[in-house]
This record gives C-alpha cells, sequence and structure tokens, in this order.
C-alpha cells in the first residue's frame, strides 16, 4: 500500500508559541489557592451577552474590548479552544485566549518591526532632539546611551523560556474538517505548513528560532514558514486584506481612502509565497500530496510546479470568486491566475464561483474552458465545486458540557416570553450588518405588536481599524433602543466583541432564528452550526428559522428551505423576519429537516476525503495523458494488429492531420493529392471503411473529395454526416435550435465586429466564425474577441453553445453536436447493418482514430472506452503535437507521419484477395482546380 503524506499549507500553524517573560507568571501556572485570611482578587469578567442593569435613557451594550485585529477568523466558524484551558506541550494547563488577538499585539510574544510609520509631529520632534544632542555634543557635553527599545525587546524573547500551544487564530472550518478526517481514518500523515502567528524578527538569527521550528517539526508534524515582519506585514495586512479580499467580495478599492492603486505590497505578496513555496521543495518526497488553501497563497502551486513538476498538487479557495468583469480590475491578474492553475486540482465551494473562475480564465488567459477544466497549452487542470461543511461529531460533544448547559438556563431566565433572532459576524462591509439592522429597524416599525416580544442579539467581531460602518451600526442601534426599549425591554442587544464557544452554542441552541445579511462570502458555516443547534436535543426551542442572504454560497446547497432575502431589499428582509418569526410549527419543522439533512451530508470530514479522493483521480488521468508518458506509435505494432482484424474502421482527421497548413493559413496545394492517392490505396480492401472529419461545411468537403469513392465525411464538426458510397448529407443537429442561437449570437457577433475594424463573420450551417486575423489592431482585435468569448459563454449557456477562442478567430458552435457525438452514430449504423446471422457481435474488430486538435479528444475518448469495455478487439487512438491528449500513441512526424503510416497499410491493401477488393476504387486522380482554394483553418 502506498504510503501518502498530506501537507496542508494554511498562512497560520494550528499551534504558536507563547514566551514566559521575566516578573511575569507562566502561562498556564496554577494559581495559590487563598489563604483563609486572604480575600481573593475579583475574577476576571468574561465576555458576555449581559451587561450590568441601566438605567434609563437605555444605552447601547457594546462593552468594547480592544478590537480583535486583522486574523479574526474570516469563515465565519469559532476555533474551538476550551474556554478555561487548553493543553500546552508539556501538560500544563493554560487560559485560552477569547479571540484571534492582533498579530505582534500580544504580551507573550514578540512585536512587530513593521510598524506603521510614526505622525509627521513626532518625526519633527525626534529631528529637533537629535539635532540639541548634537549641539550638546560639540561642547563636550556627552549623554548616557539608552537601550533601544526593539534591541531589548529582541533580547528578552531571545532567552525566555517558552512552550508550544494551541493557536486561536486561521480558519476553524478547515482545522476542524482536517481533525475530523484524521479522526475518522479519512487521512494518513499530516504536516501543516504555515508561520506562526507571530512576528519573528526579533528571533532572526537566534537558537532560540531554530529550537522553536526543530521541536514544531520533529513532535507535531509542521513546518514554519518565518517571512521577515515587513514582508508579512505588507503581504497580509495590505495586499490581502486592501486588495484582495474587497475584490474576491465585489467591492472594487476604489474609493478615495483606498489605497489599491499606490499600493506597492504586490512584491510582499510575492515573497511570502515564495517562503511557502522554497518550505514544500526543500521537504517535498515523492507521492506526498501538497493541499494550499485560500487566497492568501494564490502564488504558490505555480511556484511549487516550477521547480517540482511532478508534484501532486491541489488549490481550494474558501472564499468567493468573483465574475470576469470584477476580477479582471486587479493589475496582477495574470500572475495570480497563472498561480493558481500550478495545481492539478483547483476547487471552489459552489458552481457559480468555479464558472466565474473558468470564464476569468478563458477571457483573460485565452485558456479553453471545459465543463470538467481547463485545457492549457501543455496539461489540464480540473476545476470542481465541493463545499466544506462543519463537524457534528465534535459539535455534539461540546454541547453536553456543563457550561454550555448554564449559559443555556441563564438565557432561558433573560429571555423569557421573548423571541430571539441572533447573528454572529465580523463588523465589515461584506458582512452585511448595517442592512441587517436596517431591516430589523423597519420589521418593528411596520409591526408594532412585535414590539416587546422579540430581541435581536448581534454579535459583533470587531476588526483593527476604526471605520465610519462602526459608528453608523452603533448609531443604528442606539436609534432602535432609544425608540422602544424601556426598563424591561431591550429589543436590541449589541456586542461588539465575541464570545466565548459555551455561550456561542447555548446562544444557537434557544434562538427562534438565525439571520445572516452577508453581501457577498464564500461559506457561512455559522448556518451550519445553527441548524444542528436547532434539533432539540438540549433546548425546549427547536426547528428555528434560517434567513440567509442569497449571494452566501451556503444559500446554494439549502435548496430554497431557508428564507433567502437579498440584503439590499429591506422591506423584503423585514418581511422576512416576520415570516420567520409567524410561521407555523409543521412547516418549520419541514423546512428543518431539509436543511439538516443537508447539513449532514456536506460535513467537513465528507469534503475532505473527497477533495483528496478526487485529487488522486485527477492526477492519475492527468499524468497518464501528459505527451511524455504516451508512447509512440509503433507502425510495426499496428500491421499486426490490421493484418489480425477483418471489420476495420478509420475516424481521421482532416485539417493539420491529414494535410499541412501552409505559412499563410491555406492548405499546401500538393498535400491534398498525396493524401488522396493514400486513401484511394485503403480503400481498396472492401474490408476497410474511412470516415474524414472536418470542421469545413459539406460543399467544401464535396470540392474535396468528390475523386474519392466510398469515403464518409463528417463536416462542421459533427453537425453533418454523409456516409460511404453516398452522396446526401444528413443533418445531425436540431435545425430549429441552430436558427435560435444564432439569432441571439449574431447580435452578439455584430456588436463586436463593429469595434474591430478588418474583422469579419462566416456563416456556416451549424455554427459562426469570428475571424480578426485581418484586423487592422491585432491586439486589440484579440482583447475583443476574447471578451465576445465570454460574452457568448455568459450569456447563451442555456441555450446549448459556446465559444471556443482560436488562432486569429472565435468558433461559435453548439454543444450537443460534436465530432464524438458523429463517430457514435457510425458505429450505430454500422451495427444497425450487420447481418442477422453474423457470427461477430461488433461491426468493427479494428479501430484507428487520428488527429490534433482538442475536439479530437472526445473521440479518442469514446473509441478507448469501446476497447476497454470490450466491443472493439484492436482500438489505436493516434495524436498528433506535444499536448496531453487522451489517445494511447503519439505521432511526432505530423502529417507527414500519418501519411507514411497510412500509405504502409495501403500498401497490404492493395493485394488483398480479389474477393475483397473494392472495384469503385480509383487511383491517381488529379484535383479539380477549385479543390485548391485558400480556406481559413478551423481546428
Amino acid at each position: 500500500m502506498t504510503h501518502y503524506t498530506y501537507v496542508f499549507l494554511y498562512r497560520f500553524l494550528p499551534k504558536t508559541i507563547h514566551f514566559t517573560l521575566p516578573g511575569t507568571p507562566p502561562r498556564g501556572s496554577c494559581s495559590k489557592k487563598p489563604q483563609p485570611n486572604t480575600r481573593p482578587a475579583p475574577p476576571e469578567r468574561q465576555p458576555s451577552l449581559f451587561q450590568p442593569p441601566s438605567i434609563t435613557p437605555p444605552h447601547t451594550p457594546t462593552d468594547e474590548k480592544k478590537p480583535s485585529g486583522l486574523f479574526t477568523n474570516e469563515d465565519g466558524l469559532r476555533v474551538h479552544i476550551p474556554t478555561t484551558t487548553v493543553i500546552g506541550e508539556d501538560g500544563v494547563r493554560a487560559p485560552a485566549d477569547r479571540s484571534s488577538p492582533t498579530w505582534g499585539g500580544r504580551l507573550d510574544q514578540p512585536m512587530s518591526r513593521a510598524n506603521s510609520p510614526p505622525p509627521p509631529s513626532l518625526i519633527q520632534k525626534a529631528r529637533n532632539l537629535h539635532q540639541k544632542a548634537k549641539e550638546m555634543g560639540r561642547a563636550g557635553i556627552t549623554q548616557p546611551r539608552t537601550l533601544d527599545r526593539s534591541e531589548s525587546h529582541e533580547r528578552v524573547f531571545a532567552h525566555a523560556n517558552w512552550k508550544i500551544v494551541n493557536a486561536d487564530q486561521g480558519n476553524g472550518g478547515l482545522r476542524n474538517a482536517a481533525e475530523a478526517a484524521s479522526r475518522e481514518g479519512k487521512v494518513g500523515d499530516c504536516t501543516w505548513v504555515g508561520t506562526l502567528g507571530m512576528p519573528t524578527d526579533a528571533l532572526q538569527g537566534t537558537q532560540q528560532l531554530q529550537d522553536i521550528q526543530d521541536k514544531l517539526a520533529t513532535e507535531h508534524d509542521m513546518l514554519s514558514v518565518c517571512p521577515s515582519d515587513k514582508d508579512f506585514d505588507g503581504h497580509y495586512s495590505h495586499f490581502c486584506k486592501q486588495i484582495l479580499w474587497p475584490v474576491f467580495h465585489y467591492q472594487i478599492p476604489d474609493n478615495p481612502k483606498s489605497k489599491a492603486y499606490e499600493d506597492h505590497s504586490w512584491k510582499y505578496y510575492v515573497n511570502v509565497n515564495q517562503a511557502f513555496a522554497d518550505v514544500i521543495v526543500k521537504n517535498w518526497k515523492r507521492g506526498d500530496v501538497v493541499w494550499v488553501h485560500d487566497y492568501h497563497l494564490l502564488l504558490v502551486p505555480g511556484m511549487v510546479r516550477k521547480k517540482l513538476p511532478e508534484a501532486k498538487i491541489c488549490f481550494f479557495l474558501h472564499v468567493a470568486f468573483p465574475s470576469s468583469e470584477v476580477f479582471r480590475c486587479l493589475a496582477v491578474r495574470k500572475q495570480l491566475l497563472e498561480g493558481m492553475l500550478g495545481a492539478n486540482l483547483i476547487g471552489f465551494q459552489i458552481h457559480e464561483y468555479t464558472r466565474h473562475f473558468l470564464q476569468t480564465c478563458s477571457r483573460l488567459l485565452s485558456a479553453e474552458a471545459t465543463p470538467d477544466g481547463l485545457q492549457l497549452e501543455d496539461r489540464f487542470v480540473d476545476v470542481v465545486n465541493l463545499p466544506i461543511g462543519i463537524d457534528p461529531v465534535s459539535l455534539s460533544q461540546h454541547r453536553e458540557e456543563d457550561e454550555v448547559k448554564r449559559w443555556l438556563d441563564t438565557m432561558r431566565e433573560r429571555y423569557a416570553g421573548k423571541k430571539l433572532i441572533v447573528a454572529r459576524d465580523k463588523l465589515d462591509h461584506v458582512r452585511g450588518v448595517r442592512q441587517k439592522l436596517l431591516s430589523y429597524e423597519l420589521f418593528l416599525n411596520k409591526n408594532p405588536e412585535w414590539r416587546d416580544k422579540v430581541v435581536l442579539i448581534q454579535v459583533a467581531l470587531s476588526t483593527s481599524e476604526k471605520s465610519e460602518l462602526d459608528a453608523t451600526v452603533s448609531d443604528i442601534v442606539t436609534r432602535v433602543n432609544s425608540s422602544w426599549a424601556n426598563l424591561a425591554y431591550q429589543p436590541v442587544v449589541y456586542l461588539k466583541q465575541d464570545i466565548d464557544y459555551a455561550q456561542y452554542l447555548a446562544l444557537l441552541s434557544v434562538a427562534d432564528a438565525l439571520m445572516i445579511t452577508s453581501q457577498r462570502e464564500g461559506m457561512n458555516l455559522t448556518s451550519h452550526e445553527y441548524l444542528f443547534c436547532q434539533d432539540g436535543k438540549i433546548s425546549e426551542k427547536k426547528h428555528g428559522s434560517l434567513i440567509l442572504s442569497e449571494f452566501t454560497g451556503t444559500s446554494s446547497l439549502f435548496g430554497g428551505n431557508e428564507l433567502s432575502v437579498n440584503p439590499w431589499d429591506y422591506r423584503a428582509c423585514a418581511d422576512a423576519i416576520k415570516k420567520a418569526l409567524e410561521m407555523g410549527d409543521e412547516e418549520k419543522e419541514m423546512r428543518w429537516t431539509k436543511l439538516y439533512e443537508a447539513v449532514n451530508h456536506h460535513t467537513g470530514s465528507h469534503w475532505f476525503s473527497e477533495i483528496l479522493a478526487r485529487l488522486d483521480v485527477v492526477y492519475e488521468q492527468q499524468h497518464r495523458h501528459d505527451q511524455t508518458s504516451v508512447p509512440r506509435l509503433s507502425l510495426n505494432t499496428l500491421v499486426q494488429q490490421y493484418n489480425r482484424t477483418e471489420r476495420r474502421l478509420f475516424i481521421l482527421d482532416f485539417e493539420g492531420t491529414l494535410v499541412s497548413w501552409g505559412p499563410v493559413n491555406q492548405i499546401i496545394p500538393v498535400s491534398p493529392q498525396r493524401t488522396l492517392d493514400v486513401l484511394n490505396d485503403l480503400l481498396l480492401d472492401d474490408r476497410n471503411t474511412i470516415y474524414v472529419m472536418s470542421g469545413r461545411r459539406p460543399e467544401e468537403l464535396d470540392r474535396l473529395f468528390r475523386r474519392v469513392p466510398n469515403l464518409g465525411l463528417i463536416a462542421e464538426n459533427g453537425c453533418f454526416l454523409r456516409d460511404c458510397g453516398s452522396t446526401e448529407w444528413t443533418e445531425m443537429a436540431d435545425a430549429d435550435q441552430i436558427r435560435s442561437w444564432k439569432d441571439s449570437v449574431r447580435g452578439i457577433l455584430t456588436y463586436y465586429i463593429e469595434r474591430t475594424p478588418g474583422a469579419e463573420i462566416e456563416d456556416r450551417r451549424c455554427s459562426l466564425i469570428f475571424h480578426y486575423k485581418s484586423a487592422e489592431d491585432y491586439e486589440s482585435a484579440t482583447r475583443q474577441a476574447l471578451d465576445c468569448a465570454s460574452h457568448i459563454n455568459d450569456a447563451c449557456e442555456d441555450q446549448r453553445v459556446h465559444a471556443i477562442p482560436m488562432e486569429g478567430c472565435v468558433l461559435v458552435e453548439p454543444i450537443d453536436w460534436t465530432k464524438s457525438t458523429a463517430a457514435q452514430r457510425i458505429f450505430s449504423d454500422l451495427r444497425d447493418r450487420m447481418a442477422p446471422d453474423a457470427t461477430h457481435t461488433s461491426p468493427v474488430d479494428f479501430l484507428m482514430v487520428i488527429g490534433d486538435g482538442r475536439e479530437d479528444e472526445k473521440v479518442f475518448k469514446w473509441a478507448n472506452g469501446l476497447g476497454e469495455e470490450g466491443l472493439v478487439e484492436e482500438v489505436v487512438t493516434v495524436s498528433l503535437g506535444t499536448r496531453n491528449t487522451e489517445a494511447t500513441a503519439t505521432m511526432t512526424q505530423g502529417v507527414s507521419g500519418v501519411l507514411m503510416a497510412l500509405q504502409r497499410l495501403g500498401s497490404i491493401a492493395s493485394v488483398v484477395p480479389t474477393q475483397h477488393r473494392r472495384k469503385s476504387s480509383v487511383r491517381g486522380v488529379t484535383l479539380p482546380p477549385d479543390a485548391e482554394l485558400q480556406f481559413l483553418p478551423t481546428s
């Protein structure tokens, strides 16, 4: 059995370091019991939903602590650390932080050197003091040298005692999913790669840092990445938070306060990504699985691929991926996409994000997008959507804790007789807290009968920066409470800090409704936890309603059983609140049951194992189809296969396979003549059936091959079929459907033709082609063509048509009729013509398919399937060129090699017994002049 090590890359490790500084009690040390005559110190106040009683006028109970910082969990899911203690690496019990602290702002860790510059007034003051000191020095007055603060800081941490403790930063959903999959035995050895969650400049070059890294690696299977404080600060707080985060959530940073267009943090983003990649390259072993997570590390897959071409790499984006119109606003858009495309498998939460990514790559990189992924020049990248979930087993265990039950009793008593609407969001523009409060205010205005009967509890995780949103939200809360509160009732409980895990679970269990109004969000796992807690096992309240923004990824999983809302439609949100509170028990149970089933299906463990299983499959397929893994065609083996069979079918591509292209994209006049001779030689044997497939019109193929009797033809990439020996064409496509989508597409093409001088539209029977090879400005025309293809794929997806960017043109053709469907029709017709008393079960015992284009890959796959199923004894699929392929053999000699191979088989056909000689075949015919017309390529 192969042993795999799974390497997970995330910006923070699950562990961090606690330093015990001189003069401070060690973290987790047990306090001594108070002496009988000693009065114990008052306990530290816990973050709570309940504040001391207030005297009118009512105030907003914010009880704001120090902001929790840039690194507060972004996925809406709590990283569960017990509320009292955690076990450190040496077994000492240590108090856990209640929320993620500011990076570099903890007293038990080094400070960051990447501080913001001091204000101008302080700089000027420092200059004055420096000038005064210089003047005193000239006068012979010396001053004692003061110890630099940073130098003293470094010395303290370089020699302080330390221990490894659980970190409270990072993606809780990812960590919980990994723990669940490991607990259930779905993954083997796991190695985490990430930063220590603290500044490390103060430790650089010290034995202390080396000891920390060694202990994490040997005892916890964690490889630490230690970028400079300046790199990490520029990477995260600037590029990630001020540029990537807004754009990925449809908030283009174009306001006057944004630094997106003057920010130089891209180099720091590159540096940190390179630091992660270097750690992987240094420690990688053959067979390792590398899984990179989220938008902080978009460049890592490409960087690792460059150094390790054989690595098995997966990338998963936990946040939303915007439409191409939004993503293209990024100045470094191509670099980010190319970095992601270094992975074998790219995962997103839902289909919408997958579609956006495929369209963006098609539009910006001219990559060919398929339903399964992206076809690059040298390889295929699979793209999937699979939503992350929660860990129900762990959540169920934590709900049974005594602390949760105590909080349940407290909340029942405090809110007896009240309906509770709960919410927990990060206080930023994306989470829609302002829209939620305005909707709630409108609900109370429209429904006075609900005043004094309903309470909205809003837990808001503060960010490190004060903003206008903070003040606006506080003003709304104050206004609502001032309007309808009294000594016994407060309509909004607004806590601007996180709450501990026991309160959080109790809050979800006693709620009557959860309200989420995010303007954009990848996957809101708070809703999953809420639905799980509404099973009624620990609380008499159950089957609560879920009010969920339609702009969250979660909404696509629930099948309309939630109360879906548009956060900007305050009236609809207010109506949803009313419906949630007044919904009957039967409807609530019906909705909750279906939602609960979805939550239990899409668990974190399921997500984790499914992604890795999919990665194994696609990696094996990609490796098998890699051009370097596909053997060259053996002519001797081909001859043997040919000789031992009696019913042979050849399906041959035309352009680029049977004829070459000239320097100006025209058919070289001499090549078709040789091609016709080779085909006529093969057709001398009546046991050979040959079809030539092309993207050209039927009438063009008729002119080219009218001197080749008994040749079957496939025109317009599968939309038309002419049987061997026939002169009539069968239209495979639905004519009415073709006319319908052509009317829609022609208008779009006309729009872009008017903006691309020199371009033209070619109207074929079943396809349209936007030619821009002769455009006056080719570079501008290329951009217009990519926009045109993206526009058509967006607007006409439901009409089963797609636009494919090609060199010098954009081909628009139906999805349902391809060369593959035509080949299947040919095989089916041959089977129908079999004699009833035939001793064989298949009409064909030898099948050979040769092609050079991407559209030929589907035919290769179909043919190989016939061989695997045993329907055809000998199957030979041959691809020309250097691309990855579904074919079982390659040929690098191009058209000349194909003709030589067929000529070899033709020489055998020319000496067949008389009973198998086809009398109507003609060799040595001369092409008519009109057959040498210059045609633009279509494949």
